[in-house]
C-alpha cells in the first residue's frame, strides 16, 4: 500500500515550491505588461522539470490580465499554422480591423481566404498587430507550452512577435525543451533556463506528496537519481510503498527519470481498461481544441464516452471545460507508447470523422498516418494538400505532406520529392532539400525531361547554398533549355537565377561566355514587347558574352521599364538585384535611386523583410553618394533590425563604406577585415569580393594610402565584373596617378574613356571628365575639372562632387595659384563637413592648411542620445509620418511608435512634432 496519496486523489497540479530566480524573473514580466510595456521570455528544460507548471502560476496571478494559452501538438507538428490559429482563435473575429496586407495574409494563412501564398513575416506582424490591438482594452499574456511540437509556421510567427514586441502590453512565454529539433527560431530571445530543485526545495516537495514517514536518506536518494527534476519526485514516491519511503525496505528498482519517466507513465496507462487506452491513444492523437472530431471518431472506434472515466479517476485525465492529459509528457507517452496498429486505427478513424471540405489537410495528414504500404490514392490527397498548404504561405507543411506522399507513392514518386527540395529551399533548408534529391536521383535517369529540369534547377539553387558555383551554370542552362518552350516563366526565372550567381561569385569567362549564349538564344525571351525583366537577361548576357557596348542600350531600357508592379511581383528581389547592378553599370544614379526605393515600398508593401533588409543595404550606398549620411545610417540600422528578426547574418561589415567615410578609421578597419574573412575569402574574383575591395578602395583614397587603394582597385579592374567595375574604374585612376602608377592610370582611363561616352550620364561624363583632368597636362587638366564639376552638379552623386572639388582644389594649390585653391578646398571641405564624411573633410583642411587659410576642424557635434529605432521613428515623425504609417513601415506597432516618440520628446527636450525636424536638422 503506498504511503502518501493515492494516484486519483493527486492534486490537480504539483505544488509550486522555490522557484525564486524564475518567479522573480516572471514577476518582472507581468508588471511590465501590466505597466504597458510588452516582453517575452522563453523557458527551456528537460521533461517534467516544470515549465508548464510555471505557466500555470502565471495563469493564476493574472487575473488582472487577459490570458491565452496554446502548447505543440506532436501529431500536428507538420500541419502549418496549426498552433497559430489555435491561439488566435479568441481573437479572429477582429481579422477584419487589421491593413489590407496583413489581413490577407493571416486570412490566407487559416485558409480563410483564397490568395496569393502568405509571406511568413507578415503573418508575424499581422500576428504582432491582432494581439496588440487585444491588448489595447486589456493587457494581455499569451502562454504557449510545448515549443518542440510547434509547426514551423507557428514558430517562425511566435518569434517573430516576440522580436518585435515593444509598448503594447503583451507578454509572451514559450516554453520547451532545450533539445527542440530544427532551426532555432527563437534565438535571440530572452532565455530562461529552468532546472531541478536545489535539495532544501526538492525534499519539502516530497514532503508534501508523502504521507508517512520519509526517510532522509531515501528523500536524498530520490532527489540526486531524479536531478530535482519535480514531476520525477513525484511520479517517483508514486512507485515508492511506504517501507520504502521509510527506509526499511531497499530500493531496488530504478527510478522513473528522464525517458524512464515516459515509460513510467506508460507503465501507469497499461493498468486501464482496453477501451480507456484506445481513447488515451485517440485523444494524444487529436486537435485539443476539436471535440466534436474527438467523439466523433470515438464512435467509429466504438469506444463510449465513459472509457474516459477510469483515466481520470487515475489521474491520468482532468476534466475542466474539456478533457486533457494531466502533463503534456503523458500525452507523449500514451502516443509514443502505443502499438503500432493501434495508433493507424486511431488515425484512420479521425480521418474518416473528419470533414473533406473544412478540414483537407488533417483528414489527408490522419489517411497517411493510418497507412501502411503503398497508396496512391492517400499519396495524391497528400499532393492535393500540399497545394492547399502551398497557397497559404504553409511552406514547411508543404514540404512534409510532399516527403510523405512520396513515400506512399508508386507513381510521382519523383514528382513529390523534387517538390518537397524545392519548398525545403523555399524554407531556408538546403540540407534536407540535398536529401530529398539525392532520394530522387534514381527515379529521374530515365522520367519525364521537365521533370529533370525541374530536379537541376533544384539542385543548382541547392548548391548557390551551399556556395558550390562551379556546375551551376551548366546545370541552370541545361534546365532552362529544357523547359523554355513548355514553362517560359520557369526558364526565365532559371536563368535569372544564373545570372546572378554569375554576377556575385566566381566562374571562368569560358562558362560565362556560355552562359551568356545560352540565354541570348533562348526562345523563353520574349522578342516582342520584351518585360524590364526580359531586358535585364539579354542585357547582362550581352555583357558577359559581348562586352561592354552592345549591353548599354538595352540595360538603359530596362531600366526604364523594370518599375511596372507586375514585373516587381513575378520576379522580386532576384529582379530587384539585376536592376541595381545594371544601375550601376551605366552609372545611371536616377534610376538606381529610384529602382532602390521602388523595390523598397514593394517591399514594405508585402512584407517581404529577407529581401527589404537587401534593399536598405543596397540603398544605403545610393543614400551615402547623395551624402545623405544620416539617412544611410538610418537604413543599415533597419538592415540590422531585421535581421535580428529573421535570423540573418548581420554586423559591422555592412557598415565599412559608412565608416570609412565618416572616418572612423578604427572601427572601419576591423569592418573591412570582416568583409575581407567572410566575403573576399569565398568570393575571391566575383562580383561580391569586387564590391569588398571597393569599400577597401574609399577607406584607403579617405586616408591618403594610395597604393594600397590602388592594389584594392587593380583587383576589381582586372576582373571587370558587371556592376563592380564602374565603381573601381575612377578609384584606381585616382590612386594609381597619386602613387606614380602613371601605367596603371592611363590603361583604367582608357577603360573608361571607351564605357562613360557609351553610358552618356552625367555621372559617368563627370567621372570621365575628372579623371582625364588627374591625367592630363597642365594645360588641359583644369578644363576637364570645371568640365567635371558642372556634370556631377547635375547628378545625385554628390560626394563625386565634393571628391572633385577637392582633386580640383589640390591640383590649384601645387600649381601655388592659392586663392583659386581655396576656393574649391573651402567648398569641398564644407561639403565633406555637412555630410559628415571626416576623413575626406580632413584632406580637404589639411590642404586648405597649405594655402594659408584656418579651416576649424570638425568636432563630432553632440548629440542627444538617441537609440537607432528613436532616430528612424523621430525622422519618419519629422517628415509628417503619422503614427500608423510610421508602424507599418518599420514593422512594429503603433503603441510602440507612441512609446519611443515620447522618449524622443523627453531627450529633445520638446513638445511636439513641429519641433522634431529642426531640432533634428541642427543635430546634423
Amino acid at each position: 500500500m503506498a504511503g502518501h496519496l493515492p494516484v486519483g486523489a493527486r492534486p490537480r497540479r504539483i505544488p509550486l515550491i522555490g522557484r525564486r530566480e524564475e518567479l522573480q524573473v516572471l514577476t518582472t514580466l507581468l508588471a511590465g505588461v501590466r505597466d504597458g510595456m510588452s516582453s517575452a521570455l522563453v523557458l527551456v528544460g528537460e521533461a517534467g522539470i516544470g515549465k508548464t507548471r510555471l505557466l500555470d502560476h502565471m495563469t493564476e496571478v493574472s487575473a488582472d490580465l487577459r490570458v491565452v494559452r496554446a502548447a505543440g501538438v506532436e501529431s500536428e507538428a507538420q500541419l502549418g499554422f496549426a498552433a497559430l490559429h489555435r491561439l488566435l482563435r479568441p481573437f479572429l473575429g477582429r481579422l477584419d480591423t487589421l491593413p489590407a496586407p496583413q489581413h490577407e495574409a493571416l486570412a490566407s494563412a487559416f485558409g480563410l481566404l483564397a490568395g496569393p501564398p502568405a509571406d511568413r513575416y507578415l503573418v508575424g506582424l499581422a500576428t504582432l498587430t491582432l494581439l496588440a490591438d487585444a491588448a489595447s482594452a486589456q493587457p494581455l499574456l499569451c502562454l504557449v507550452d510545448d515549443m518542440q511540437w510547434l509547426d514551423r509556421e507557428s514558430r517562425d510567427a511566435l518569434a517573430f512577435v516576440g522580436r518585435r514586441l515593444g509598448a503594447e502590453a503583451v507578454g509572451l512565454v514559450v516554453a520547451g525543451r532545450a533539445d527542440m529539433p530544427g532551426p532555432g527560431a527563437f534565438e535571440g530571445l530572452v532565455v530562461l533556463p529552468v532546472r531541478g530543485l536545489g535539495d532544501a526545495d526538492a525534499h519539502e516537495l516530497l514532503g508534501q506528496n508523502v504521507t508517512g514517514r520519509l526517510d532522509p536518506a531515501v528523500s536524498a536518494r530520490i532527489i540526486a537519481d531524479t536531478g530535482g527534476n519535480p514531476l520525477a519526485l513525484i511520479e517517483s514516491a508514486d512507485t515508492l510503498s511506504p517501507a520504502h519511503l521509510a527506509g526499511t525496505a531497499p530500493l531496488r528498482e530504478p527510478l522513473p527519470v528522464g525517458a524512464r519517466l515516459e515509460n513510467h507513465f506508460g507503465r501507469l496507462i497499461q493498468g486501464l481498461p482496453d477501451e480507456t487506452r484506445t481513447f488515451l491513444v485517440l485523444l494524444s492523437a487529436a486537435a485539443p481544441e476539436n471535440a466534436l472530431l474527438l467523439w466523433c471518431a470515438a464512435g467509429e472506434l466504438g469506444v463510449p464516452a465513459t472509457a474516459a472515466d477510469a483515466a481520470i479517476s487515475a489521474g491520468v485525465l482532468i476534466h475542466d471545460q474539456r478533457i486533457e492529459f494531466r502533463h503534456p509528457l503523458i500525452r507523449s507517452a500514451v502516443y509514443s507508447g502505443a502499438d503500432a496498429a493501434e495508433r493507424r486505427r486511431v488515425h484512420a478513424a479521425l480521418a474518416a470523422a473528419s470533414d473533406q471540405l473544412r478540414f483537407p489537410e488533417r483528414r489527408a495528414w490522419h489517411r497517411a498516418e493510418a497507412t501502411i504500404g503503398l497508396d496512391d490514392e492517400v499519396a495524391d490527397e497528400l499532393d492535393a494538400a500540399s497545394e492547399l498548404a502551398r497557397a497559404r504561405g504553409g511552406y514547411a507543411a508543404q514540404a512534409a505532406f510532399l516527403a510523405r506522399a512520396a513515400r506512399l507513392s508508386v507513381a510521382d514518386r519523383a514528382v513529390r520529392l523534387v517538390g518537397a527540395a524545392r519548398a525545403h529551399l523555399v524554407l531556408g533548408d538546403p540540407a534536407t532539400a540535398q536529401a530529398m534529391l539525392e532520394q530522387a536521383d534514381p527515379l529521374l535517369v530515365s522520367g519525364d525531361p521537365v521533370l529533370r529540369a525541374r530536379a537541376l534547377h533544384t539542385r543548382a539553387t541547392t548548391d548557390i547554398y551551399f556556395e558550390r558555383i562551379g556546375g551551376v551554370l551548366s546545370q541552370l542552362m541545361a534546365a532552362a533549355d529544357t523547359v523554355a518552350g513548355s514553362d517560359p516563366t520557369l526558364a526565365r526565372s532559371m536563368l535569372m537565377e544564373g545570372l546572378l550567381a554569375a554576377l556575385c561569385s566566381d566562374h571562368d569567362t569560358v562558362a560565362l561566355k556560355e552562359f551568356g549564349a545560352a540565354v541570348l538564344a533562348s526562345p523563353a525571351l520574349r522578342p516582342a514587347s520584351p518585360t524590364g525583366a526580359d531586358l535585364l537577361l539579354r542585357g547582362f548576357a550581352l555583357r558577359v558574352h559581348s562586352g561592354y557596348p552592345p549591353a548599354v542600350p538595352v540595360l538603359r531600357a530596362a531600366l526604364a521599364a523594370v518599375g511596372r508592379e507586375s514585373e516587381v511581383t513575378e520576379h522580386g528581389v532576384r529582379l530587384a538585384a539585376l536592376a541595381l547592378y545594371a544601375a550601376e553599370e551605366i552609372w545611371d544614379d536616377d534610376a538606381g535611386d529610384e529602382a532602390a526605393r521602388l523595390f523598397e515600398v514593394h517591399e514594405r508593401r508585402i512584407g517581404a523583410l529577407g529581401a527589404l533588409r537587401s534593399t536598405l543595404l543596397v540603398r544605403s550606398t545610393w543614400e551615402l553618394r547623395a551624402g545623405r549620411f544620416a539617412t544611410a545610417t538610418a537604413c543599415l540600422d533597419e538592415a540590422e533590425d531585421l535581421a535580428a528578426v529573421i535570423g540573418q547574418p548581420s554586423g559591422l561589415a555592412f557598415r565599412v563604406e559608412l565608416l570609412a567615410w565618416r572616418g572612423q578609421e578604427t572601427q572601419a578597419r576591423s569592418a573591412a577585415d570582416a568583409l575581407v574573412r567572410d566575403l573576399v575569402t569565398r568570393h575571391a574574383h566575383g562580383g561580391l569580393g569586387d564590391w569588398a575591395r571597393n569599400c577597401l578602395t574609399v577607406l584607403e583614397l579617405s586616408l591618403g594610402r594610395y597604393a594600397e587603394a590602388a592594389a584594392h582597385a587593380d583587383v576589381a579592374f582586372a576582373n571587370d565584373n558587371a556592376g563592380a567595375v564602374p565603381r573601381a574604374l575612377p578609384d584606381l585612376v585616382e590612386a594609381a596617378v597619386r602613387c606614380g602608377e602613371h601605367r596603371k592610370a592611363k590603361e583604367a582611363l582608357r577603360r573608361l574613356e571607351e564605357r562613360a561616352p557609351l553610358a552618356g550620364t552625367p555621372w559617368a561624363l563627370g567621372l570621365l571628365a575628372r579623371c582625364r583632368a588627374l591625367t592630363a597636362d597642365d594645360d588641359h587638366a583644369e578644363a576637364f575639372f570645371a568640365e567635371s564639376v558642372a556634370l556631377l552638379g547635375r547628378t545625385r552623386v554628390r560626394t563625386d562632387l565634393a571628391r572633385t572639388h577637392l582633386l580640383y582644389g589640390e591640383w590649384l594649390r601645387r600649381r601655388r595659384r592659392r586663392a583659386d585653391a581655396r576656393t574649391e578646398l573651402r567648398t569641398a571641405h564644407e561639403m565633406f563637413r555637412c555630410m559628415g564624411a571626416a576623413a575626406f573633410a580632413e584632406r580637404a583642411r589639411v590642404e586648405l592648411l597649405a594655402t594659408g587659410e584656418h579651416a576649424r576642424k570638425r568636432t563630432p557635434h553632440t548629440e542627444h542620445e538617441l537609440t537607432p529605432q528613436e532616430r528612424r521613428i523621430a525622422g519618419l515623425a519629422a517628415a509628417g509620418s503619422t503614427n500608423a504609417e510610421i508602424a507599418a513601415r518599420l514593422f512594429i506597432t503603433r503603441s510602440t511608435v507612441e512609446y519611443h516618440l515620447n522618449k524622443v520628446f523627453r531627450k529633445l527636450d520638446i513638445t511636439s512634432r513641429r519641433r522634431l525636424r529642426s531640432v533634428l536638422s541642427e543635430e546634423g
